[in-house]
């Protein structure tokens, strides 16, 4: 899935050139902002490499956060959109689940690698990690309000359970992550993360390490839900 397949047809050659655009001006900006540092790194800098006006930049991202987070906002939106075309049937529960996972998998080849690069910034930058933190809570309250159209709730209760549903599958998607930005740290074992499984890299295979880790967090929920109720 492309930042720019939203009309599920063909994207014309005005919207490749764009997005062959958006895509260099993200790379670009993320290799200055691991190399350099976020805050060390000017848009002037980005906008010559790419050889693009700042008029162009600001025609796309909105700040040098935006830029940043790109890859984890084409998730969050490609998330939104499968959850909304989801087939009836389901529960709250497994759309929150089955969504998330084909957003993942439904993503470009080369997104795991910007999602990497995007996910390991914004770990040791927090300016960017509260923008993120805020996306994912903007994100949250869509899924939560497609959720209720879905799944009507008759008791106040019910609301507040679905809404502890999706908190917990996005906390265990965020340890996914994580986990998976472990695997390639300095001094790990080569593709091993927290778990100590090993890891298969960006790609076609870094889509799927991350749908398999988050189904693995997945499966301590019980155990974690029951621990906090004992608490």
């Amino acid at each position: 899935m492309s930042d720019a397949d939203t009309s599920g047809g063909a994207p014309t050659l005005r919207e490749r050139k764009k997005l062959r655009t958006r895509r260099a001006l993200v790379s670009e900006a993320l290799r200055r902002f691991t190399e350099r540092g976020f805050a060390e790194t000017t848009l002037d800098e980005v906008v010559e490499a790419v050889e693009v006006s700042q008029r162009t930049f600001f025609r796309n991202f909105a700040s040098k956060e935006a830029v940043a987070l790109a890859p984890e906002q084409e998730l969050w939106a490609a998330y939104t959109a499968a959850f909304a075309e989801l087939p009836p049937g389901g529960t709250a529960q497994s759309d929150y689940r089955e969504a998330l996972f084909a957003a993942v998998l439904a993503m470009d080849e080369d997104w795991a690698a910007r999602f990497r690069a995007c996910r390991a910034l914004a770990e040791r930058t927090p300016a960017l990690a509260g923008h993120s933190l805020r996306d994912c809570a903007e994100t949250t309250d869509r899924v939560l309000e497609l959720a209720a159209a879905r799944h009507p709730v008759a008791r106040p209760e019910d609301g507040v359970r679905q809404r502890l549903l999706l908190e917990l599958m996005l906390s265990a998607w965020r340890w996914a992550v994580h986990d998976w930005l472990l695997a390639d740290a300095p001094g790990s074992a080569p593709g091993a993360g927290a778990d100590g499984d090993a890891g298969t890299g960006d790609g076609a295979d870094g889509r799927a390490e991350l749908v398999a880790r988050t189904r693995r967090a997945l499966t301590l929920l019980p155990e974690v839900a029951a621990l906090a109720a004992d608490a």
